[in-house]
């Protein structure tokens, strides 16, 4: 009741379009009775009539109108903390002004690689509270040139996540990738020459990641998650242990074995400012997807993480990989990665996990096969303690399976509005615009989808006189499939043409040796006869 009363304050302006809504509702109804009760009527009355019940139509709409313009103006007074005079709020604000949309939920990605820039790259559309925790684990590795050059930390990973969240992703993706390859900057990266200027105007990595807000304009922000020197160390079955990073897959395929547990040195690394309050203030954590064993468990390893995950009331969510990993997770179901996680960290360090249905067209996943990758199994029976939720998240990109940010993004809003739903928060602001954004973002999703159904007849119609000369409706539906199995075909062929090359060479040789022998013979023979 105290909320309702809240619109007919003084200050909120509501009361006169309410008013003028009401005048206009009387004056229709006033129209139409007098069109029923009358039984003659004049065209001097039938003008009269019309004329009120444009007047009440008019009256309505534009009381809606406005009633709808000052709500907004309303909801931006309340959200907007750092405004100075919400007296003279303008509804343009809404639009000029992003500040509305920093109130949409905390949300912290911690993991690397491409998987990390993938969540990213969707999250950003919905949320400006975005902080990406990476891990640098490049310690130990052979460096860069152009590291090596500038005295920097391994930083491909936080490069990457700034590249994801910038506003625009397209240049800075250019610039950010652009190696120099004539004069005195010969074979530096730009980013590299970037990071080490930040480093000199700020004076530590730390506040050059986060301030590069305010050079790219990001949404969100980056956070290395630590700044000490770490080295990612494998324990496989067999008690080997692989000290470096980069040749963990390697070791693991050469000695046919699984990895066993993997180690940070040193194992009491400090968090770097920021990340543990970034945890501790989330409304949602999200790890993965990405390297199992290589980016998502090191972060969790690092000291003091693990512990403000379990202890944080945010919702914690692991995304599943889509395919395995050489070397790292051939073999592993959805169970296997989480018992992974969880053998690592312990319980109670994730609450949903997200994976996809696995609807993939078969020659993507034969091309997979033949590097030695398959789909992740989904055997979600054999975890406890976690609920599991089913999406359709993969895509292809340039022949490659990949998570689909857009989808990913929109999987990680339902589940926090479904909690907020929980919460009774219905009429939370922060609601109805992730509820608003969510269905605007399938409305736009079913035109594509409508889109490409039109271009495919579009297609059917180009090609029909192929048809006709003899082209089946098959190959034309199945092109994409027929295509993948013929380059698979090529492959195999190429490569049994090496092999039987290889044999003829082989065999030539044999053919010459014994040529040459039997010249030799023949010409033994000869001078004997002699």
């Amino acid at each position: 009741m105290n909320g309702l009363m809240q619109w007919f304050k003084s200050g909120n302006k509501m009361k006169r379009w309410i008013f003028l809504i009401l005048i206009g509702i009387l004056f229709a109804c006033y129209g139409l009775a007098k069109i029923l009760v009358m039984k003659e009527i004049s065209f001097k009355e039938v003008g009269e009539v019309v004329i009120i019940f444009v007047i009440g139509f008019v009256s309505i709409v534009l009381g809606l109108i406005f009633l709808n313009k000052r709500t907004l103006e309303v909801l931006i007074e309340s959200t907007d903390e750092r405004m100075e005079n919400k007296k003279n709020v303008n509804v343009k604000s809404l639009i000029f002004n992003k500040t509305v949309y920093d109130q949409g939920p905390n949300i912290v990605v911690i993991g690397g690689g491409t998987g990390l820039n993938t969540v990213l790259s969707g999250l950003k559309n919905y949320t400006s509270n975005l902080t990406a925790i990476v891990t640098i684990s490049d310690y130990g590795e052979k460096a860069t040139n152009s590291r090596r050059e500038l005295q920097l930390l391994p930083l491909d990973d936080v490069k990457d996540s700034i590249v994801s969240l910038a506003s625009k992703d397209g240049q800075i993706n250019k610039l950010f990738n652009y190696q120099f390859k004539n004069g005195k900057l010969q074979g530096l990266n730009f980013s590299d020459i970037y990071f080490s200027a930040m480093k000199e105007i700020n004076g530590n990595f730390e506040d050059s990641i986060i301030k590069s807000n305010e050079v790219v304009n990001m949404v969100g922000k980056v956070i290395p998650v630590t700044l000490d020197e770490m080295k990612i160390m494998a324990e496989l079955e067999n008690g080997y242990i692989v000290e470096e990073r980069s040749k963990i897959p390697e070791v693991v395929s050469d000695k046919i074995t699984k990895i066993n547990r993997i180690v940070i040195s040193p194992t009491n690394c400090r968090p770097a400012p920021g990340v543990i309050e970034a945890i501790k203030e989330a409304d949602c954590i999200i790890i993965g997807p990405g390297s199992l064993y290589t980016n998502v468990i090191p972060n969790l390893l690092v000291n003091g993480v693990t512990k403000a995950i379990k202890e944080s009331s945010a919702i914690k969510v692991y995304i599943s990989n889509i395919m395995t990993e050489p070397g790292q997770t051939d073999n592993y179901t959805v169970s296997d990665h989480l018992n992974a996680i969880i053998e690592h960290c312990g319980n109670g360090i994730i609450d949903y996990c997200i994976y996809d249905t696995g609807e993939i067209i078969p020659e993507f996943i034969k091309q997979y096969n033949l590097e030695g990758q398959d789909l992740v199994e989904q055997d979600i029976e054999k975890v406890k303690g976690i609920r599991f939720i089913q999406k359709n998240l993969s895509m292809i990109i340039d022949n490659h399976i990949r998570h689909d940010p857009n989808l990913v993004a929109s999987s990680i809003i339902e589940l926090i509005c479904d909690d907020l739903k929980y919460q009774d928060k219905e009429n939370d602001p922060q609601y109805l615009m992730l509820n608003n954004k969510l269905r605007e973002e399938k409305r736009i999703n079913k035109i594509k989808k409508s889109m490409k159904k039109q271009e495919k007849k579009g297609d059917k119609t180009k090609h029909a006189k192929e048809q006709k000369r003899g082209k089946s409706k098959f190959s034309n539906k199945y092109k994409d499939r027929i295509a993948s199995i013929k380059e698979a075909d090529k492959k195999a062929i190429q490569k049994s043409g090496k092999e039987n090359t290889n044999k003829n060479k082989k065999t030539t040789k044999i053919l010459q040796e014994k040529e040459q022998r039997m010249s030799s013979n023949k010409k033994g023979k000869r001078l004997k006869n002699k």
